[in-house]
């Protein structure tokens, strides 16, 4: 078992996440191959999204994760498989968006699959990426009167 691989496929995984709440889109871009193939899309965006290279996926991302879009995504439980310089790995994940410009809260969970490669300048990168929803619900903070926004870093 290749355990330093593990590790930074691990860290890979979590930089990715870190790096999309916080739109450092180079750092976030860095994360992806750049032939990778991305498939998101949520009942809340109302329809699927596919994407064929890294630039591609960072457009999009720059473009609408906007400042009036907090996010936080966890993943856990990985089950990551190395063979040679490709892996392979699932993993659980929770993600919640606070969407103050449309005054609404979304919250889901799922699973991500994803593919690796170890790319020539020694580090590992996306080859592709894509999830299954277990859940996914969106609330009105307009229904909840108590809700204050008491911290938002974009704000």
């Amino acid at each position: 078992m290749d355990l330093v691989a593990i590790e930074s496929i691990r860290q890979l995984k979590y930089r990715y996440f870190r790096t999309l709440d916080n739109k450092q889109w180079d750092q976030f871009g860095d994360c992806l191959a750049e032939d990778i193939r991305a498939d998101y899309g949520t009942k809340a965006m109302g329809k699927p999204l596919h994407f064929e290279s890294r630039a591609e996926v960072v457009a999009y991302m720059a473009k609408h994760m906007t400042d009036s879009l907090a996010t936080m995504h966890v993943a856990q439980h990985p089950e990551i498989t190395v063979d040679g310089d490709t892996a392979s790995a699932t993993w659980a994940f929770e993600d919640t968006v606070i969407a103050s410009h449309y005054n609404c809260l979304i919250r889901g969970a799922g699973y991500y699959t994803d593919t690796y490669r170890l790319d020539a300048d020694g580090q590992w990168r996306i080859t592709s990426t894509e999830y299954e929803r277990l859940y996914e619900y969106m609330t009105s903070l307009e229904d909840t009167p108590s809700f204050k926004f008491l911290a938002n870093k974009w704000a």
